[in-house]
């Protein structure tokens, strides 16, 4: 290309004013001001543009430019004669045709039925009658998920009420780390190596006749009164304790503790764990008179339980929480053979006295050392029964399922489901309370528990929150009701190796994981060191001038 001779403008933008080049032959020149708005390659619709905007400032100043007509778009007639527009359209085929006289038909059909049943009542009575039982059952359904009991309809914005905090943050308190529990469902870290230390408690046999259990030969629940649970957190363990001195572990938690970080995922629910580091060794604990071993109910469920004043107080989530609670530990007490003879026991049970007038529940507490990489996690397990399969003895967990109300918690009715389609019943359980079970399976995974025995436990009616029998039991695995729930193995252990990480990287202190109560967000604060302390030691101080301290008390015996 050969050199072109060219003013360059130094006064302003392009070429001089009335200077002509040569080499760019007859093509005008449109000025072009950088201060323009760049938002059209072309201006192919300068002029639909502006009438279309007149008032527009940019078009304005656009149209008082000096813009040449060369670079407008002319409609041009010859090159358009030149296109043809081609028919896509389908034509009609006569099975619409054929179609479209049936729908006419049955129209008209109806017209006549309708008429008759105005004349003489006889044919809508009897197209009633036809109906199947298994449409009126249906239609009974529907008005029953969209109406409450007196036929007004359902608020569609229930559970959309915003929750309050399992705690209150105070106003020292430093947030140091925040995760999207969505995040968490990518770690992935290969199961640790797993070490028993000590096995303290005892278990009972697993009473087989609770597996031929229907609706028609059902078994009421009993109160085991006679019986003590035990929930000590794990800075009160006095077993923990022991390892941590001799130095045995890093980390000290308990099952339901590491099984709810586990499962964070899964939880809607709001809960907090509160994590204490002295020396390089971390203790995880649940707060004092917290709700953190209630079961929730229909945690998962499209249309959570709420209180509202259109819900019986008896159905509130805290109640409900309280008869879940309830109804579990009296099942895992009652499908047990009760003769000393059939007892597994083991080292004593580091929390029961002697000097108590009760016995303790059929629980062995199982120790066991997780190595994940550096760190040694040393949790404390539970097994609730034993049973005998093929000649050799196996552990299991018991767990139970309850009903408490199907129209109101998106569920089935159990009476009419469970004998003939107990998978469709538990199918249902694993939706609405997907966050628990996540809890059960990794509770049972920690202790390495051979089976898990599900119960299906119901109210005797409806509106009675005090009386429940059971209607079925089944048996399943841990890992094979993991894979049916799509709960990770190896996610569940990404997620601790990344907390443990995360903890033994912060210094010596007290902090809270904490998990929002409306969004999946889960945060962890740095606290005092005496925060919480003040609280138990004012209701010590109540116990001891005779007030009457707020507790977590058991339904089903006492609690410590």
């Amino acid at each position: 290309m050969s050199n072109l001779d060219i003013h360059f403008n130094s006064e302003g933008w392009g070429p001089v004013a009335g200077e002509k080049i040569p080499v760019f032959g007859n093509v005008p020149y449109s000025h072009f001001d950088k201060k323009d708005k760049i938002g059209r390659p072309a201006d192919f619709i300068q002029q639909n543009y502006q009438a279309f905007n007149q008032k527009s400032h940019y078009n304005r100043r656009r149209s008082d430019e000096a813009l040449t007509s060369d670079f407008l778009h002319r409609h041009d007639a010859q090159e358009d004669s030149t296109f043809q527009l081609v028919d896509t359209s389908k034509a009609q085929s006569r099975h619409k045709h054929a179609g479209a006289k049936r729908a006419v038909g049955r129209m008209q059909q109806r017209t006549t039925q309708s008429r008759n049943g105005r004349a003489g009542g006889k044919s809508n009575q009897q197209a009633q009658e036809n109906l199947s039982q298994a449409a009126r059952n249906k239609m009974a359904n529907m008005r029953a998920k969209y109406t409450d009991r007196n036929g007004m309809k359902k608020r569609q914005d229930r559970g959309k009420s915003d929750r309050l905090p399992s705690l209150a943050i105070g106003a020292d308190w430093e947030m140091i780390d925040e995760f999207d529990l969505s995040q968490l469902l990518k770690l992935v870290a290969n199961p640790p190596q797993v070490e028993d230390l000590v096995r303290c408690g005892f278990v009972d046999q697993y009473d087989d006749s609770y597996d031929k259990l229907t609706t028609r030969l059902s078994k009421n629940i009993k109160r085991s009164e006679n019986k003590i649970f035990y929930d000590v957190t794990s800075s009160d363990d006095p077993i923990l304790e022991k390892f941590a001195v001799d130095g045995l572990g890093d980390i000290f938690a308990t099952d339901s503790i590491i099984s709810q970080l586990m499962a964070s995922p899964r939880s809607v629910y709001p809960w907090d764990i509160v994590v204490q580091k002295l020396d390089g060794l971390i203790f995880l604990d649940k707060r004092e008179n917290s709700s953190f071993d209630y079961l929730t109910v229909s945690e998962t469920a499209l249309d959570p339980p709420i209180a509202t004043e259109d819900t019986e107080v008896f159905n509130y989530p805290e109640n409900l929480a309280i008869e879940a609670t309830m109804i579990n530990q009296n099942f895992t007490q009652q499908i047990l053979v009760d003769n000393d003879e059939n007892r597994k026991s083991f080292e004593p049970n580091p929390f029961f006295d002697e000097a108590q007038s009760v016995e303790p529940a059929s629980v062995a507490y199982r120790y066991r050392k997780f190595t994940l990489g550096p760190f040694k996690l040393i949790v404390r397990c539970e097994l609730h029964a034993w049973t005998l399969k093929r000649n050799e003895e196996q552990y299991m967990t018991t767990y139970a399922f309850n009903e408490w109300d199907s129209k109101y918690s998106a569920g089935v009715n159990w009476r009419q489901k469970i004998d003939i389609q107990k998978g469709a019943v538990l199918a249902t359980e694993l939706k609405n309370n997907s966050a628990k079970v996540a809890k059960w399976t990794a509770q049972s995974i920690l202790a390495g528990a051979d089976h898990m025995k599900l119960g299906y436990v119901s109210r005797v009616a409806p509106g009675n929150p005090d009386e429940h029998v059971i209607l079925a039991t089944q048996l399943t695995k841990p890992k094979e009701l993991a894979q049916q729930i799509n709960l990770s193995i190896t996610n569940i252990w990404g997620i601790m190796k990344m907390i443990c990480e995360l903890l033994m990287s912060k210094e010596d202190g007290k902090y809270v994981i904490l998990k929002d109560p409306n969004k999946p967000i889960m945060r962890i604060y740095s606290i005092p060191l005496n925060t919480f302390e003040d609280d138990d030691e004012a209701e010590a101080e109540g116990v001891v001038n005779g007030e009457e301290a707020e507790g977590n008390d058991n339904v089903g015996g006492e609690k410590e």
